[in-house]
């Protein structure tokens, strides 16, 4: 039987890995127990070990969303501007950003991000509807018709000039 190649490290053996996931376990814990303080000096130890060594442009904007999640918008907001630095055209990242943008009472902003998001990958407008994050703008009319479309607006005019 052919033997595999010595991998590289395996990441539980990496001491700093370790404690950053004995962090950030803890800090779930802490926020199911509702005790948000302990909860964020935990996460923000994770962050503070972790924010170089993310695999791959999903992954940071995982990492930006669990911020979102915690309440730390002003650590999603750094993490988001780096990504899109990364990836500008990343509908995820722009869909990200809108749904902060909302969370924090920016409502033209989220209107504007959430509209370049649906532009880069229509299906978004289905995931809005249903996103919590979104509803401060739930009576928006603007909100609206990005969500539901008049829908002969996406069809191109028809401009043949057919009648002689």
């Amino acid at each position: 039987m052919a033997q595999k190649p010595a991998a590289k490290k395996a990441l539980g053996d990496d001491p700093h890995f370790a404690q950053a996931v004995q962090n950030y376990e803890a800090g779930l814990r802490a926020l199911q127990e509702h005790k948000y303080e302990k909860a964020k000096s935990l996460l923000q130890k994770v962050l503070s070990g972790t924010s170089s060594q993310f695999k791959s442009p999903e992954e940071h904007f995982d990492f930006a969303v669990s911020l979102m999640n915690v309440g730390d918008y002003v650590g999603a907001r750094e993490h988001i501007e780096k990504l899109l630095k990364q990836v500008p055209k990343a509908d995820y990242v722009l869909y990200g950003l809108a749904a902060l943008d909302c969370l924090t009472g920016h409502v033209e902003d989220a209107l504007k991000h959430l509209d370049e998001a649906i532009r880069q990958n229509s299906s978004l407008r289905f995931q809005a509807r249903n996103d919590s994050d979104f509803q401060n703008l739930a009576e928006d009319p603007r909100f609206t018709e990005l969500l539901y479309p008049d829908p002969g607006a996406e069809m191109p005019a028809d401009t043949s000039d057919s009648e002689v």
